[in-house]
């Protein structure tokens, strides 16, 4: 299902918007209910689950005495446990009697209290694996030897007489699949509009004439960036810049890089029509692979060969390291990310808040069902990771009390818990108000 259908019928505002309350109300719902099974399983009571905060539309209370419930505001969730003033309050209740002492969160033992708190990022961390695994199964792996799964549909002056079907043995006699070659093959074929393109078909070894390599599609798009905001697709072909017909997605990324972000003019190719898009590039800080970020103009599109590729099952086990993988990269490219802000060597512009959240959730969304999994699995990850930040009112902070306690053999003191919450919640809201100024006033 192409979620893009429903755009014309809600309107872009209301597809982003409904978009961001589906991403986030899976990632909370997943959260909480790591809390709740948790606690549940370590002995303490959850009095409420609560999807969402204000009124009450959805109320229900099930044989174990907990109330399941859905708020009108979307922007959240929480589980109330016996004894808790909230689903974040760390003092204990004294109206609870004795015998339900250890059915609290409070009197439960330390451990009990420690996995409870830490389920809600564990459960977002499996969300994001159970995702990138699905995706990974999903797509598949490019099967050996590389054989051509289907020609991508581009402007006449790209057509060839490749198929489907097609094994592809060279570029120019350069071989395709090299294992031992450190060098893009990319970078090895010659910057030409036709190139020579070695198949084995039906058993027969033949030359055959076709586009370059690379050609200037969009076949990925990234939210909120400059060909997003200009309305691109996936898909598209981008034939001309500035007036210059361009044929290798390598042309164009010269042409982003020498505007330095002043205005360019493109010529798009969109199932048969042309059109006119002017865009400017913009500065983007991009992850280094030995490490670190690297500033250069970028109008947010990823290109692709000429072709796909078909693809071969990937078994459960393979994906499944893969997606731990992805949550690996995910977290520490994140970690990275944050490091680089705090000492000034990237933009602050790579904080997003709740209205770039939404943007991206509809952009997401646009692109197709499968790119918005992702984006929720990705999403996942980040909140797991951000919850676990040693800042009182986040789960984090719950457990350097924790930590505080197993080590002093006592729980700190009502006070010290009231201060150190009061500047969690201050520090939270000052991010919170800083990512809202940063998406919709210094960096839209």
């Amino acid at each position: 299902m192409d979620l893009t259908q429903f755009v014309p019928v809600f309107g872009n505002f209301a597809f982003m918007i409904v978009a961001f309350v589906v991403a986030l109300s899976v990632i909370v719902a997943i959260h909480e209910y790591g809390h709740y099974i948790v606690g549940r399983w370590c002995g303490i009571h959850a009095e409420v689950f609560s999807l969402g905060f204000g009124p009450v539309i959805f109320r229900r209370k099930d044989k174990r005495g907990t109330v399941w419930q859905v708020a009108v505001l979307p922007l959240g969730g929480y589980v109330k446990f016996l004894g808790d003033a909230n689903a974040a309050s760390v003092g204990s209740d004294n109206s609870v009697s004795v015998a339900d002492a250890r059915r609290t969160m409070d009197g439960a033992p330390l451990w009990a209290r420690t996995l409870t708190v830490l389920a809600g990022p564990v459960f977002n961390f499996i969300l994001a694996i159970a995702i990138f695994t699905a995706s990974i199964m999903y797509q598949g792996r490019v099967a050996e030897p590389f054989t051509i799964g289907e020609i991508r549909d581009l402007p006449a002056q790209f057509q060839s007489d490749l198929q489907a079907g097609d094994v592809l043995l060279a570029v120019e006699d350069i071989p395709f699949s090299d294992p031992d070659r450190e060098v893009s093959l990319l970078d090895l074929v010659p910057l030409e509009e036709s190139l020579t393109y070695r198949i084995e078909r039906d058993g027969r070894v033949q030359d055959m004439q076709g586009p370059y390599l690379m050609p200037p599609v969009i076949f990925a798009l990234a939210p909120r960036s400059a060909a997003d905001s200009a309305g691109l697709r996936i898909g598209d072909v981008i034939t001309a810049v500035d007036g210059d017909p361009i044929f290798a997605f390598r042309q164009l990324q010269e042409k982003v890089i020498a505007a330095e972000g002043a205005p360019l003019d493109l010529t798009v190719w969109r199932q048969g029509q042309d059109l006119a898009v002017t865009l400017s590039p913009r500065i983007t800080d991009e992850p280094q692979p030995g490490g670190g970020f690297a500033q250069t103009y970028r109008i947010g599109i990823t290109g692709d060969l000429v072709f796909s590729a078909q693809t071969e099952t990937v078994g459960l086990l393979e994906a499944g390291r893969l997606g731990a993988e992805g949550l690996w990269n995910t977290a520490t490219t994140s970690l990275s990310a944050l490091r680089h802000i705090i000492i000034g060597q990237i933009s602050t512009c790579n904080l997003s808040g709740p209205v770039g959240i939404a943007e991206t959730s509809g952009s997401m969304a646009r692109q197709g069902t499968q790119s918005f999994i992702w984006f929720i699995g990705a999403l996942s990850a980040a909140v797991g990771l951000i919850n676990l930040f040693p800042i009182p009112v986040l789960d984090g902070g719950h457990l350097m009390f924790y930590a505080y306690e197993g080590v002093t053999r006592r729980k700190p003191s009502e006070r010290a818990v009231q201060v150190f919450m009061f500047i969690g919640l201050a520090l939270i809201l000052t991010m919170m108000s800083f990512t809202i100024l940063n998406d919709t006033i210094f960096c839209p």
